[in-house]
């Protein structure tokens, strides 16, 4: 059996100069890259958060990647990023800021729950998810799913964060601080952090900070790993796998590894212009929820989609037997954010003369330079590999009928990786071309 991932990574680059709180070690001494020095302030295990608001949460994220997905796509591309990436990199940044950045970033990010309320609810939206990889089958192959989440800050030794932003950090994220030398040996830095990226998924991000990225003005990198793997409850047969057409936004017809899955029990909705259905892994927390607009509606539905949508389906997916013709896909997706996020309401985390991240370090140095994102993913008749990275760069400053519904995807189609219990999307992504 093969084994499938996901994988996401956030990565945030703090660019500044001087060394003004918490003092990590001498200041201009170089350091083996391999010291590590923590908040004293342990991730906090059980931070009494409701579900109702961890879901409310859950909610926010989806607003988010809704109005960012709005700003990011073309008319012809394939699509895809981890709307959970983004709002973890963010809002791990998001702990430095203050007064109008802070605002501006909240505005952009969709939060509605107090300030005070946001960093553990995250905590606890993470350690729900994080329970859902102990949920396999029974009777499955236990090494068939599995789920790991990882945070980290590389920060320049020496240089002065403030205790409250490494605290907050620390028992929300469970990041803990690794000390490195930016100053006199940014490429050897950047090595290491790659290693670390590169062991967190498995090898399968390489190199994702390049060459250059890093320099003698950087002062922290704030990282985040989660690791997915997960094989369909119901695979396609590979045998039933043949070329069949697909016919894209501008109506050419190419051809196509078409999956089939016959006769079998999905949770399906018929809604006015659309059909959705969902493809469970082998933990039932989470699926793929696939969206079939009908035929020359694609981009009218795209315009229109939002929440109350996405809630409409949830509702009214029923067990329903399907006969699925399905194409398999692997491609990735660039998307520079910068554009996207200033128009969504974060122009003063973007700006040199307004910029506050002094929650960071008090001299408030910071801006943000650069918010990177890349994704990629395969589907095919076992399951799914996806993964996905985020460069966050700052610098100085119904009821079933009894037949079974034929259901062939020939056309451009929405789709989403999704944990139930809360209703966080992992992944977000558009299929023009397979």
């Amino acid at each position: 059996m093969r084994k499938w991932f996901s994988l996401f990574l956030l990565i945030t680059i703090i660019l500044t100069t001087g060394c003004n709180a918490v003092d990590l070690s001498d200041g201009e001494t170089p350091v083996d890259n391999n010291d590590y020095a923590k908040s004293s302030i342990n991730r906090e295990t059980d931070p009494g958060i409701s579900l109702d608001k961890i879901q409310s949460l859950a909610q926010n994220n989806t607003d988010f990647a809704l109005s960012f997905y709005d700003r990011i796509r073309g008319e012809n591309d394939n699509i895809i990023f981890s709307p959970i990436s983004l709002s973890l990199a963010l809002s791990m940044t998001l702990a430095g800021a203050e007064l109008e950045t802070e605002q501006g970033m909240i505005e952009a990010l969709k939060l509605s729950l107090p300030e005070s309320e946001i960093y553990p609810t995250f905590n606890a939206l993470l350690l729900e998810i994080e329970k859902s990889q102990n949920k396999t089958m029974e009777g499955s192959d236990g090494d068939q799913f599995q789920l790991n989440i990882a945070n980290s800050l590389w920060g320049q030794a020496g240089y002065e964060f403030e205790s409250d932003f490494l605290d907050t950090l620390a028992k929300n994220f469970g990041a803990g601080m690794n000390l490195v030398d930016y100053k006199t040996n940014p490429e050897e830095s950047r090595e290491i952090i790659n290693q670390w990226v590169e062991q967190e998924t498995e090898e399968k991000i390489q190199d994702l900070i390049p060459p250059g990225a890093i320099d003698t003005l950087t002062r922290l990198i704030l990282a985040n790993a989660i690791y997915f793997k997960g094989s369909w409850q119901l695979p396609f047969s590979e045998s039933d796998t043949e070329k069949a057409p697909f016919y894209t936004l501008d109506g050419s017809e190419i051809e196509v590894d078409m999956m089939q899955l016959f006769g079998e029990n999905l949770r399906y909705y018929r809604g006015e212009n659309f059909q959705a259905f969902d493809l469970p892994y082998l933990s039932n927390d989470f699926s793929m929820r696939v969206i079939y607009p009908d035929k020359e509606t694609f981009l009218d539905f795209e315009e229109e989609l939002d929440s109350n949508i996405l809630m409409e389906i949830e509702d009214n997916l029923r067990s329903q037997r399907v006969n699925l013709r399905m194409p398999k896909f692997d491609y990735e997706s660039t998307v520079n954010a910068n554009e996207p996020l200033i128009a969504m309401g974060m122009s003063d985390a973007f700006d040199p003369n307004t910029a506050d991240f002094s929650g960071i370090n008090l001299a408030n140095e910071l801006f943000i330079t650069e918010v990177l994102h890349k994704a990629t993913i395969t589907v095919d008749e076992e399951g799914t590999e996806a993964a996905a990275a985020t460069a966050v760069i700052m610098g100085l400053k119904s009821m079933a009928p009894e037949d079974p519904v034929e259901l062939t995807i020939d056309r451009p189609f929405l789709y989403f990786i999704q944990h139930h219990p809360t209703g966080t999307i992992l992944f977000f992504g558009r299929v023009a071309q397979p």
